[in-house]
């Protein structure tokens, strides 16, 4: 059975997470993504990559207009998987916790939350104030999964694209989905006493 799953870009630094998403989901017959791209997300793309935002959109199996807000994903009864959005910028995900967004990606997100299914924002901002801590804390008890692209380095990644799949695999494993890149942590018995003294 296909799962729809929502896939959100909303217009914050780190569009190469988004597409790198969408580059999986469309190897994984199990899952159909719906995508929305807001205005600032397409001119970000644009500018961080050599994607275009037509390129970008192939990848989906469904692509939505951010202003249709009468588009099937406006309704809990056209269910899904549940959605991500990545990245999102702190502005997106301030208006998600106090409800207040407009357009259709915000909505969908909305729609999500209320139907009690999976939500993860990829929230690319730093530092943080007060006021977007609090804000987050806000959408995390809403119900939303607060998924920053933090780089892990016990891994040893030699490339950005070890960083970016990282973050991308722990987003798919956060939805019971195959991670590709899947390397089980199996702790620092292997090292040398002097290299986990740092010695």
């Amino acid at each position: 059975m296909t799962t729809r799953l929502v896939v959100g870009l909303s217009g914050s630094s780190g569009s190469i997470y988004g597409i790198r998403l969408l580059e999986v989901l469309r190897r994984t017959p199990e899952v159909e993504s719906h995508l929305i791209l807001t205005g600032p997300a397409k001119r970000t793309l644009v500018a961080e990559t050599d994607y275009s935002v037509k390129a970008v959109e192939a990848l989906a199996a469904r692509v939505y207009d951010n202003r249709d807000i009468g588009a099937a994903l406006a309704s809990g009864s056209y269910r899904t998987g549940g959605m991500v959005i990545l990245p999102c910028s702190i502005r997106t995900a301030c208006a998600l916790a106090v409800g207040a967004g407009d357009g259709l990606l915000c909505r969908a997100a909305d729609v999500t939350l209320k139907e009690g299914r999976p939500l993860i924002v990829g929230v690319r901002e730093t530092p943080l104030h007060l006021g977007h801590l609090r804000q987050l804390a806000a959408l995390a008890e809403l119900g939303a999964i607060v998924f920053p692209p933090v780089p892990a380095f016990y891994l040893r990644p030699k490339t950005l694209d070890d960083l970016v799949n990282q973050t991308v695999g722990r987003i798919l494993e956060r939805l019971g989905l195959p991670n590709p890149w899947a390397v089980e942590w199996t702790g620092t018995a292997g090292q040398s006493a002097g290299q986990a003294d740092g010695t």
